[in-house]
């Protein structure tokens, strides 16, 4: 093992990062940041995540299996028998559900249409409902306002470890004001963001925050928009660059544009002079331990979120992402062999109206995409260059009318005889309106995915449901959110 790691870290050591991220001059300061984040990146990474001895969870399918395509006909045994259909390559197979999870979760014929939201989302005023593990752990607690870190313990997936500002105090933001970069006005955004110790952010009232430069964010910090309507808009975007432990929750992101450059603070003790932002909604540089829940996003300049540089240990969960081209891109550079350390978890996501490509689009490292609701796309939704691992489980994939719209991957710079050797496995996806998803890799793999990483995932006929709440939540004091 010691072996191993320090394979590993010669290996990551000898990487230049190929891109500063807007860093004019790499002072001392973001020089010791890399380094440590390098060390943060090899201790936070998994080696083999789907090679384990554990037993294989109850729950759990074996990659490989066929995808289920339609619905068949309720039983008397109280459970929904879910047809598998021609994947393209596959046979066909059966899955069961409980009868009583498909009638809550929009099943039936209502699920063979494209979903039409408010900005994705029609208002519920029903009783507060729990539909995915993430949210059963802290959703409808009439104390939430009061309890607002229970959250820190709900993260899954690869960034099951991170908790924010868990450790620290509430930091009330109470003036949405962005006019000072060196020295951030106290009760700001900006200000709270680039304390030393760890802040648990939250806001006084409905906030929209134009921010006029990025906005850096220190680590060990929570943004937390529940309990108000808070939109970073028309201005810059946020980023977390060569930090660890970082949760953003409950705000929309949207109208993100690039900003010019300047001496921007980006810790109590440290500024520097950054270049034009490239106007991404959420910049994950070199991170690790960063968990995205209940955001909504759309209309960036450039990508919704970028995760690159081998930032690792990232969870992207429960969001609502609508009208835009690029939406995720995990991983930047064909060229930059860092983010073969990438591990990131892709769940209970809603890829909505007006969205293109790139949901996500990998490169290098190790993706678990599971239990997303795709109702639209318009040329792919899961795509990647340079042997991504993607794992694709429990999702729903409706494709565009359009005949040559239909794939749900999509491979660059890669001849087939290149691809077909990466492994990109759907293992109970349920695929609608003719699409399909092509396969590669050993087909007679069977991996047994630790459920410590990976997140088991439900019947792929629940991801409507699962996928409900998905985006910033509208959550009250005192009433169940």
């Amino acid at each position: 093992m010691v072996k191993y790691v320090f394979i590993l870290f010669f290996s990551f050591a000898t990487i230049v990062p190929c891109l500063l991220a807007n860093i004019a001059y790499y002072d001392d300061v973001w020089q010791k940041r890399a380094e440590e984040a390098k060390k943060n990146t090899l201790e936070a990474y998994v080696p083999n995540p789907l090679e384990t001895d554990e037993d294989a969870d109850s729950q759990s399918m074996h990659i490989g299996s066929p995808p289920p395509t339609s619905m068949g006909p309720s039983s008397s045994t109280g459970v929904v028998v879910i047809k598998g259909g021609d994947n393209n390559n596959n046979s066909s197979t059966d899955q069961t559900v409980p009868e009583s999870e498909v009638e809550n979760s929009g099943g039936g014929d209502s699920n063979t249409t494209r979903r039409g939201l408010r900005q994705g989302k029609t208002m519920y005023r029903g009783p507060c409902e729990k539909t995915n593990p993430i949210d059963k752990c802290w959703r409808c607690r009439r104390n939430w306002s009061t309890d607002r870190r229970r959250l820190a313990q709900c993260a899954l997936g690869f960034g099951r470890k991170t908790t924010g500002g868990a450790d620290g105090r509430l930091y009330v933001v109470t003036d949405n004001s962005d006019d000072d970069f060196l020295n951030p006005r106290p009760g700001t955004l900006r200000y709270a963001v680039i304390q030393r110790e760890p802040l648990w952010i939250i806001f006084a009232h409905d906030m929209n925050i134009k921010l006029n430069k990025e906005l850096i964010m220190a680590g060990n910090k929570t943004i937390d928009g529940r309990g108000a309507n808070i939109h970073i808009a028309y201005g810059a975007g946020i980023t977390i660059q060569f930090v660890s432990n970082v949760i953003i929750h409950g705000i929309h992101v949207h109208h993100v544009v690039p900003t010019s450059g300047g001496l921007i603070r980006d810790s109590v003790d440290h500024f520097g002079f950054r270049t034009q932002s490239d106007g991404d909604g959420i910049s994950i540089f070199g991170s690790t331990n960063v968990w995205i829940d209940h955001v909504s996003m759309s209309n960036c300049t450039d990508g919704l979120i970028d995760a690159i540089q081998g930032s690792t240990a990232v969870t992207l969960s429960n969001c609502h992402f609508t009208h835009h081209n690029d939406a995720i891109l995990l991983g930047a550079s064909d060229s930059f062999s860092g983010d073969q350390f990438m591990q990131i978890t892709v769940a209970y996501n809603h890829f909505g109206q007006g969205l293109v490509q790139r949901m996500p689009r990998c490169r290098w490292g190790f993706f678990h995409v599971v239990n997303n609701d795709y109702t639209h796309w318009r040329l792919y939704a899961i795509g990647g260059s340079q042997h991504p691992t993607i794992i694709s489980q429990g999702n729903r994939f409706i494709a565009p009318p359009e005949k040559e719209l239909k794939q749900v991957t999509k491979r660059d710079y890669a001849a087939e005889s290149e691809w077909r050797n990466w492994i990109w496995r759907s293992e109970g996806d349920l695929f609608m309106n003719g699409a399909y998803f092509i396969e590669s890799g050993n087909p007679s793999l069977k991996p047994r995915p630790a459920k410590k990483f990976m997140l088991t995932p439900k019947p792929a006929v629940l991801a409507t449901r699962m996928t409900r709440y998905a985006g910033a939540l509208e959550c009250r004091a005192r009433q169940p959110c």
